[in-house]
């Protein structure tokens, strides 16, 4: 009986905070705070028992309510800690995986009470219920083989595909009540159709408990969960472990800008102003109506480092998107003069943020090195995809807004304007090669009265079609990795609704099922062949033939592999007029291979193309000794690989 004693002691002291764990805190570089604070289960007295511990400095008295004590606020008190770190703590006998839970927080200041959720709980309940869950994350994994190789799938000269999934709308069952598939029941069909579609990784719209479904998960609460509106903690790991077994990445959609106001959440969370800024004009997020993170304060930074790492850790998610970093960077984002405080200096940047996110990002990389962290950076800050080192923000890649924007605003216009449009899409070349880009075609594109991407294109419905698959063929061949949101690849009309399927019954029409072979066999032909994806950040990578022919609406350019010896050469026509005996001038003779043209019939085009490839002639232009004389088909893109 003493041996068990002693050891169910020793299990609960590993579990409890060190001096060197309230050191780290209170500095704001403790990266592994999960595994501190909230509740964990443990065993003493031989007893099946539950420690708590919570940081809430500024309150007067603390306890642990919930289902194994009738929620009364008299049974559990958490006790303060001496060592000035704000963190009180208990541990209470009998409490099971599973129970519900929240803290009842007394303020020091005004005497109001709180219940608040664990800002560190591994579960909640299925929104809208608000309570917290004791759980433990104890799951066999099975990738080991892809853990192993991920840092390949993960590299800057890697092929990566991204394809941005909602689960809660991806695919639904109608004959439920029309009910969001499960973390379980998602795994297979979405490995299936990745994997047929070509896509490297999925990336999720958050997936952290938040308590309002129409956020899609950018409004979070508890940034240590997946939402139990899928399932469990276990059930989103076997979702993450399946895309793995399955050679498919995951990215996860991290928010660490902002955060809602709902009363059982961090907002005013002991009583004070502890996670978010006091001062509403560096608190409140006019754009979104939510509470912007105090950055300067410690506690807090290492409470988001935490999270960061937690899913890293815990959940083998092979890359974070951190969600609007533009929002971060800048004390006057979204506001008026006289409505944002300036930093110390007098200026715009907000000095702390910009210490977090290279915090984040050296230890991130430092204790996964195999992984991304990609930055939503909507402005020109410099040198966001740079090392810290060299005065970066330590992003491994950023999205390419700019060049988004730029070409979608070109494919907007009807063809015969889009001579007076050209520099649109030569434009995004200028500055390539500054960052680390992903060119993304994302959510963002398709909602809040925006359209559908073929809705944005003009024309009759075939042009629609054939414009959106020059769209894709445009984008694949472009230097940087390549991001699309679900329906896209398949022309949804209707604009993306989070509370109803994808309207995957379209996929029986001609069009639809078209555009989805273009961008499976797009993902196919870059992923096998390097000069597409190689060589993505530095300009040896690519080489314009014509950037000028604006009166025809054509542009030419090569993509080249490392070695110099795979070369692909990529022409767009961007009108509805086939181009005959066009002439590209060439690198080199021999015969170029016509790989893709997305005017070919399978793909719902017309059919135009050149008999499989063209022989280059010793004949001068573009500067170059031999050209080829091509057939340009109508709104359309082509591939030639030259082979000799």
């Amino acid at each position: 009986m003493t041996t068990i004693h002693s050891r169910a002691n020793r299990a609960v002291e590993e579990e409890l905070l060190t001096p060197h764990d309230v050191y780290l805190f209170k500095e704001g570089t403790h990266g592994r705070l999960y595994e501190r604070l909230g509740s964990h289960l443990v065993v003493s007295e031989g007893r099946e028992c539950a420690r708590f511990a919570v940081w809430a400095p500024n309150a007067d008295a603390v306890s642990v309510i919930g289902d194994f004590n009738g929620w009364d606020r008299r049974r559990h008190p958490l006790h303060a800690r001496e060592d000035g770190s704000g963190i009180w703590e208990t541990v209470v006998a009998g409490v099971r995986q599973g129970a519900l839970y929240k803290y009842c927080i007394r303020s020091r200041w005004s005497g109001q009470e709180f219940e608040k959720g664990d800002p560190f709980a591994f579960c909640w309940q299925c929104p809208p219920a608000t309570a917290s869950r004791v759980w433990s994350l104890d799951y066999r994994w099975g990738d080991q083989d892809w853990m192993a190789r991920r840092g390949r799938a993960a590299a800057l000269d890697a092929p990566i595909s991204i394809y941005e999934v909602h689960l809660g709308s991806w695919r639904r069952v109608p004959e439920d009540g029309g009910r969001s598939l499960g973390y379980r029941e998602i795994a297979a069909p979405l490995a299936d159709y990745v994997k047929e579609m070509g896509f490297t990784h999925v990336e999720l719209l958050p997936v952290t408990e938040h308590p309002f479904f129409g956020s899609w998960g950018y409004q979070t609460t508890g940034y240590f969960a997946p939402t139990a509106r899928y399932g469990t903690p276990q059930d989103f790991m076997y979702l993450v472990d399946h895309l793995h077994r399955n050679g498919i990445g995951v990215i996860l959609d991290w928010v660490p800008s902002h955060f809602p106001n709902d009363a059982h959440g961090l907002c005013y969370f002991d009583g004070t102003y502890l996670f978010e800024h006091a001062d509403p004009k560096q608190g409140y997020h006019p754009e979104w109506s939510s509470t912007i993170f105090n950055y300067g304060r410690h506690e807090v930074r290492a409470f988001l480092l935490s999270s960061a790492l937690f899913w890293l850790d815990r959940y083998h998610i092979d890359g974070l998107r951190v969600d609007a970093v533009a929002s971060m960077l800048y004390l006057d984002y979204a506001r008026k003069e006289g409505e944002w405080v300036p930093n110390p200096h007098g200026g715009r940047e907000n000095l702390e943020a910009i210490q977090f996110l290279r915090l984040l990002n050296e230890a991130a990389y430092r204790d996964h090195p195999d992984v991304q962290v990609i930055a939503e950076e909507s402005t020109a800050w410099p040198m966001v995809s740079r090392p810290v080192h060299l005065g970066g923000l330590g992003f491994g890649l950023k999205w390419n807004m700019g060049w988004m924007h730029d070409t979608l605003d070109y494919m907007a216009q009807d063809p015969v304007h889009r001579k007076y449009h050209h520099d649109r899409l030569t434009f995004s070349l200028i500055y390539a090669f500054h960052e680390n880009f992903v060119l993304p075609l994302s959510h963002d594109e398709v909602v809040h009265g925006k359209g559908a991407l073929v809705g944005k294109m003009p024309g009759d419905a075939w042009q629609q079609f054939a414009n959106l698959r020059s769209l894709y063929g445009y984008m694949w061949a472009h230097p940087g990795k390549k991001l699309l949101f679900m329906g896209g690849e398949f022309g949804q009309r209707r604009e993306w609704q989070h509370e109803e399927s994808l309207e995957w019954h379209v996929l029986q029409y001609p069009e639809h099922a078209g555009l989805g072979r273009w961008v499976a066999d797009l993902n196919r032909c870059y992923r096998t062949e390097p000069a597409l994806y190689e060589v993505d950040f530095d300009e040896r990578g690519f080489e314009w033939i014509d950037c000028h022919d604006a009166e025809h609406s054509v542009l030419s350019f090569l993509r080249k592999s490392r070695d110099g010896a795979g070369t692909v050469l990529v022409v767009c026509n961007f009108t509805p007029v086939p181009r005959h005996n066009y002439a590209v001038g060439v690198p080199r003779g021999g015969f170029w291979r016509e790989l893709l043209n997305s005017d070919a019939a399978i793909y719902g085009g017309s059919g135009i193309g050149n008999l499989g490839g063209v022989e280059a002639a010793p004949v001068p232009v573009h500067g170059r000794q031999r050209s080829l004389t091509l057939t340009l088909p109508p709104l359309a893109v082509v591939y030639f690989r030259h082979e000799g």
